[in-house]
Formats: structure tokens, sequence, C-alpha cells
């Protein structure tokens, strides 16, 4: 009995280790940035490109630099709620380091040092050059301060505990750097940089397994409303075949669908970040899209396919 109980006592201590390992903060070695004058033009690039306030502008009121927070974002995990950016001292991030805010984009970890929920789609922005990201602090930091707190996120347990992200991370996140593919144009690939970095949209356009991972065998290819209503198209050449790169790019300027009708919903929040874009960026976005192969989607419910899209 004493040799089971102490092998269970190593087995445990042992399960417990790789399960805190698993669960730490990345580690960083401190180093010195390389001198950097920050570019204002391309931080509003990438402000808009990033869609920033589509979650962080506070509600209901029509100034989409107001980035003090609050908006409700429902999941099958709870809702979460964004947080003030503005460069309030107190409520915001007017605190913040260069360092504690490129971390916290492409690492999903706070200055504090605890992990962030990835409904912060820094999986995606992990691809972003961090040149573009110092960019867009300078720029978040011109902004004006939104003073207010905003309320914690309603997630309940075991999602709730923040140091369980890190197997999260461990298992779906994927950090590596943008590289240009040489086989296609610089077009193509600003486009493709866009689409799965800045631009996070496989995060809403793709199927989600039941831990909130992309199944990347169905990225881009649409799936349950992740708010919890409607359904979010599939935008691969499976689901936008017939539009032409012109179709998509004025989309993206004006919220119009080919066939008349507008987006709405949280779609609707995304066109007045993209209409704000270059006219280059939306064909590039175009062209990228259109490269995509068709991909089927999950099946859709019936009662889905009668309540219209999540476009």
């Amino acid at each position: 009995m004493r040799r089971v109980f102490l092998s269970l006592v190593l087995i445990c201590a042992a399960g417990f280790a790789v399960y805190w390992w698993l669960t730490a903060i990345p580690f960083v070695i401190a180093v010195t940035e390389r001198a950097y004058t920050p570019n204002p033009a391309n931080g509003q690039t990438t402000f808009n490109a990033g869609g920033c306030s589509s979650c962080h502008a506070v509600p209901g009121q029509p100034d989409r630099k107001k980035l003090g927070g609050g908006l409700a974002i429902p999941s099958p995990f709870g809702t979460f709620y964004a947080p003030n950016i503005s460069p309030d001292p107190a409520d915001g991030i007017g605190r913040w380091s260069e360092a504690e805010f490129v971390r916290a984009v492409t690492l999903g970890v706070s200055p504090a040092g605890y992990h962030y929920f990835p409904a912060f789609p820094y999986p995606s922005y992990a691809h972003a050059r961090v040149d573009d990201i110092r960019d867009l602090f300078a720029y978040l930091k011109s902004l004006p301060a939104v003073p207010g707190k905003v309320r914690d996120h309603d997630v309940s347990f075991p999602f709730n505990v923040r140091r369980n992200i890190g197997i999260w991370k461990w298992l779906f996140m994927d950090s590596k750097p943008f590289v240009p593919d040489p086989a296609h144009s610089h077009n193509w690939n600003r486009g493709a940089y866009l689409v799965n970095g800045l631009g996070h949209c496989a995060e809403c356009h793709s199927p989600r397994n039941f831990l909130g991972g992309i199944i990347p065998a169905q990225r881009f290819a649409g799936g349950p409303n992740p708010e919890g209503e409607g359904w979010v198209p599939n935008i691969t050449q499976k689901g936008i075949g017939d539009w032409s790169e012109k179709d998509i790019a004025y989309f993206l300027q004006t919220g119009e669908l080919p066939e008349g009708d507008t987006a709405s919903g949280s779609m609707a929040r995304v066109i007045k970040n993209t209409s704000q874009m270059s006219p280059e960026d939306r064909a590039d976005i175009a062209e990228y899209l259109k490269s995509l192969p068709p991909v089927d989607g999950p099946p859709r419910p019936k009662k889905a396919a009668n309540s219209g899209d999540k476009s």
C-alpha cells in the first residue's frame, strides 16, 4: 500500500508539473528594441485593418475612435466584454509600455502576467509584423482618453480559469510570423497578410471545435455564429464563387452584397473599418479571397437556413 501511495503521489506531482509547464506564461527575455520612429499613418491603417473599433468603441455612440470598450460578446463559453483600450491612464492602456502592448497583441499576455481569453483575436494578430503593432500603439495613444472601467467577463468554470488558456494556446495557436509566398504576387501576399493577420477573418468565418479552436480543414468555410444568432457565411469559393474581385472589394467598401442585400450584425461593424481602408488594400483582400479553394463547411440546420446569414 505504501508503494501504491507513493506511486500515486509521484504521478500526481508529475501531472501537476506538466500542467504548470503547459499553462505558464511564455518567458520573454528582456531585450533593447532597436531605435524606431512610429509611423502614425501606418498606425491608422493597422487600426482599420485590425477592426479595433468594431469591438472596443463604446457602444451606442457614433465616434468609432472612443475606445472605452464595454461591448458584450456572447459565446458558447460565456459573455466577454471588450476592454477599454483608450489612452486613459487608469482604465485604459495609458500606462502601458510599447513592449507590453506588443506582447498583449501578439502573445495574448497582459502586462500583469496573465493569459487573455482568445475572444481577443491574438491568434491571428500573432502573424502581424511587429512594426505594424508598434505603429498601432502610437496611433492609439493619439486618440481620446475615455475613462470608465469595463465589467469583468461572465464566464463559468472551468473556462474562467485563465491559466488553462495556456493549454488552449499550446493546442491551437500558431505564433509563426507571416512569410510572403514567392509563388504569388505582391498584391496577393498583401491580401493574405491582411486576411490571416490583422483582419483576423478566420476568427469568425471558420467553424470551431468544442474547445473553441478553429477546425483547420474548414478554415473560412463558415458555420454557426459564435455570438449565438444566425450563420456566418462561407468565404471560400464554395460560398462566394460567383462573386468577382470587384464585388468583394465593393462589399468591403459599402457593405452591399451583389444581390442587393446589405451587411448586418457584427459584419456591419466590420464594414465601418474596411470602408476606411485604402482601395488598394481592399482589392488585395479580394484577390486573396478569390484564390481560396472551395471548402465545404459544417452542415447548416434548416432552421438556421431560414433565418438569414450573419453577413
